[in-house]
């Protein structure tokens, strides 16, 4: 039997982010998202420099550290996004 490897779309990708942060207690630093997210470094900036463009996360510094911070925009994002997700799965669609 061959394993199909399962893909995460652009969207799910960027809860995922979204939703490390927020189970940190809404801030946290790179590495615990980088791990969280399960996204290379290079990938993960990326998609950080666009969440901050977005107003969905901000950047701040705390003992010489960069931290990410969910703002109101990125919690109503969550929210949504789980309610889409949740809908979409309730007719066999997976996002």
């Amino acid at each position: 039997m061959k394993l199909k490897k399962k893909y995460r779309s652009r969207i799910q990708i960027i809860a995922d982010i979204l939703s490390v942060i927020e189970d940190e207690g809404g801030k946290t630093g790179v590495t615990r998202i980088l791990y969280g997210a399960n996204l290379s470094y290079d990938r993960l900036m990326k998609y950080l420099s666009e969440l901050i463009d977005g107003g969905l996360i901000r950047k701040s510094e705390e003992n010489n550290k960069s931290v990410y911070i969910l703002t109101k925009k990125g919690y109503e994002f969550l929210r949504e996004f789980r309610k889409i997700k949740k809908f979409a799965e309730a007719f066999g669609i997976r996002i």
